[in-house]
C-alpha cells in the first residue's frame, strides 16, 4: 500500500505527494502496532518539509471532523494503542480519505478544495437523491439533491452548517435550552419554532420560511439583520439582505420529489431540473421564454423531459445520454 519506506524521510514534495504520504502514515499509525521507531519517523518525516506539516494538520482535521477516531488523535496526540474496534473504524476511514485522494490527485487536500468537505460531510446526498434525517435533539431535515451538510451540536448551541445544496428543517424543542442555528457561507440564520428550507448557491443564500421566524445574519453585516415571517421568502449574500417576496405555493413540493412550476420560463424550468440529473441539459435560448406549468414527478426527468415535447412546441436534442439540449420544435417536410 505505502508509496515509501516507512522510515523515509521525503524533501522537496509537491503538495499533492504530501497529502498522500499524509493519510499513508495515518493509516499506518492506525495500525495499532505502530512501534517507537514508526512513530519517531512520522515525526521526522512532518519536521523535513513545511508541506509535510500541512498535509498532516490538514489530513487529520478531516478524520477528526468525522467524529470516528479517538478522542486523543482528534485533539492531535496519536493513541499507541486503542481499542480493537476503535482501531479498525480509524483505519477504515483512513482508507476512505486514501481512495479520494486516488480520486482526487490529492489537491484538494493539499489546496484545501472544498469538495473534500462535501465528501467528508456529516450527511449528504447524490444528484436526485432525497434524504431524510432525524437529528438527536428530534429535529428534522431534508437534504435535497446534491446536498452536503455538518451538524454539530454542544453545550451550548445546536449548530448545522450547510455546505452545499438545499435542506428543509423542522426544528424541535431543546430539553436543555439551546438556540439551534444554520449557517452557511453568506451567514447564519436562527428559526423562531419553525419549519424552513434554505438553499446554499456559490453567489446567494435563499430562504423560506413555511412556519414560525427565522432570523438573518449576513456574515459581513450583522447590523443588516432581519426577521423573515411564515409565507416569505428572499435570497442574501454576506453583506445585504435582499427583497422579501411572497413564497409561492408548492414551494416545498421537492420534500415530496415533485417541482411545481408556476408560469414558470422554460429557461428557469430546465435549470432547476438540472439539478437532478447527471450531466449537462440546457435550454436554447430562441425558446428560453416560453412558460411550464404543472407538477412533475423529480425522481425521472427523463418523463418530465417528454412531457414538454407533447405540451410544448420544444425538441430533446441528445448528443450523448449526459449531453442534452431543449430546442424548438422542427416541423417535419
Amino acid at each position: 500500500m505505502f508509496l515509501f519506506p516507512a522510515g523515509a524521510v521525503m524533501g522537496a514534495l509537491t503538495p499533492e505527494a504530501a497529502s498522500l504520504q499524509a493519510v499513508e502514515w495515518l493509516v499506518r499509525l492506525q495500525d495499532g502496532d505502530a512501534t517507537p521507531e514508526v512513530e519517531q519517523a512520522w515525526c521526522a518525516w512532518r519536521g523535513s518539509d513545511p508541506k509535510n506539516e500541512q498535509a498532516w494538520q490538514h489530513v487529520e482535521g478531516c478524520m477528526a471532523r468525522m467524529r470516528a477516531l479517538p478522542a486523543p488523535l482528534a485533539h492531535g496526540t496519536l493513541v499507541r494503542k486503542p481499542a480493537h474496534a476503535q482501531v479498525n473504524a480509524a483505519r477504515r476511514l483512513s482508507l476512505k480519505l486514501l481512495a479520494l485522494l486516488a480520486v482526487g490527485g490529492g489537491g484538494w487536500l493539499a489546496g484545501g478544495d472544498e469538495q473534500a468537505r462535501y465528501w467528508l460531510a456529516d450527511y449528504r446526498t447524490g444528484t436526485g437523491e432525497l434524504r431524510h434525517v432525524v437529528l438527536a435533539d428530534g429535529t428534522r431535515i431534508t437534504l435535497n439533491t446534491a446536498t452536503s451538510i455538518d451538524v454539530r451540536y454542544d453545550a451550548d448551541q445546536r449548530l448545522v452548517t450547510l455546505l452545499k445544496g438545499e435542506i428543509m428543517v423542522a426544528t424541535a424543542r431543546d430539553v436543555a435550552g439551546r438556540p439551534f442555528f444554520v449557517r452557511t457561507a453568506h451567514g447564519r440564520l436562527q428559526p423562531v419554532g419553525t419549519r424552513f428550507a434554505v438553499r446554499a448557491g456559490s453567489e446567494v443564500t435563499r430562504l423560506g420560511v413555511f412556519a414560525g421566524a427565522v432570523d438573518m445574519v449576513p456574515e459581513q453585516a450583522p447590523d443588516a439583520a432581519r426577521r423573515l415571517q411564515a409565507g416569505q421568502q428572499t435570497s442574501f449574500t454576506a453583506a445585504q439582505i435582499g427583497a422579501v417576496q411572497a413564497l409561492p405555493a408548492g414551494a416545498d413540493a421537492w420534500t415530496a420529489g415533485m417541482l411545481v412550476a408556476h408560469d414558470m420560463p422554460l429557461a428557469d424550468f430546465v435549470g432547476e431540473l438540472a439539478r437532478y440529473r447527471h450531466g449537462r441539459l440546457a435550454c436554447d435560448p430562441a425558446i428560453a421564454h416560453l412558460r411550464v406549468s404543472g407538477i412533475y414527478p423529480l425522481a425521472d426527468t427523463g418523463q418530465v423531459l417528454d412531457m414538454l415535447t407533447r405540451t410544448l412546441p420544444v425538441d430533446v436534442r441528445e448528443s450523448t445520454r449526459f449531453w442534452v439540449t431543449v430546442v424548438p420544435h422542427r416541423k417535419n417536410s
